[in-house]
């Protein structure tokens, strides 16, 4: 099962960051009462209407972040991997202005808001720990709008291609430089603002290049230094342990 590969443990270091958590917030972070399941591909996890009592931990598979236009148009707003806490600014704001769906199947556990404000009150380094990862997925919201704004198709791939390797390889989900890629090409393009066939045209002339290779649900990067050149990637928003 995804737990025993993904332990809950993840999350207390995922939260300790540089610095690790005490031992003791450790224990009680291990000890949350958890409500696990195991969602299909394509199904939405959270509404943009509506309350939300809980936040989500992805244990396996991949989700996404959305919001929709009136005329049904989807703007991702970003991807989650094992360890990814999505949506922890629903503890103090508990009305999403956006949904979460998965992209693969994902097991997901569920854990109410009550018992996380109860560990914030007692755990001050878990209650700053959680203030820690807000402010970087702040700091990784910055970065896509740039992407969306100032990059051309080739170095919006290529940005989302570092990124989303660094953050599997803190997870131990990289081989070498490959890693899975499960996104199809319409995620891709309602993630960079482009449409499905100029996603095609910019991964072949990525794969003519001999940067990067795509089959079978894995990316294989080639030449990670140019790969980073052209997205002019820096990684220090996304604010890894070393």
């Amino acid at each position: 099962m995804a737990l025993s590969r993904y332990p809950f443990g993840l999350i207390a270091r995922r939260l300790g960051g540089a610095t690790p958590l005490p031992k003791a917030d450790e224990r009680a972070i291990l000890g949350l009462p958890l409500i696990i399941r195991t969602i299909e591909a394509s199904r939405d996890i959270v509404y943009e209407v509506g309350q939300s009592d809980h936040c989500c931990v992805i244990l396996d598979g991949w989700t996404y972040c959305y919001q929709l236009l009136t005329d049904g148009r989807r703007q991702i707003l970003s991807f989650h991997v094992p360890g990814d806490l999505p949506d922890l600014q629903s503890l103090h704001l508990p009305s999403p202005d956006f949904g979460m769906a998965t992209a693969t199947r994902a097991t997901v556990a569920f854990v109410p808001h009550a018992d996380l404000r109860k560990l914030s009150d007692r755990y001050p380094a878990v209650a700053q720990a959680f203030w820690r990862e807000i402010l970087v997925t702040a700091a990784t919201h910055r970065a896509w709008i740039t992407s969306l704004g100032r990059r051309d198709a080739r170095e919006k791939l290529a940005h989302l291609f570092c990124e989303m390797y660094l953050r599997l390889k803190a997870v131990g989900l990289t081989d070498g430089y490959s890693m899975p890629m499960p996104l199809r090409q319409p995620d891709f393009a309602d993630a960079l603002g482009l449409t499905p066939v100029h996603v095609n045209r910019t991964l072949r002339s990525l794969r003519v290049e001999r940067l990067v290779d795509l089959r079978g649900r894995r990316l294989m990067i080639h030449d990670w230094e140019t790969l980073c050149a052209i997205a002019d990637f820096n990684p220090k928003y996304l604010h890894l342990p070393e």
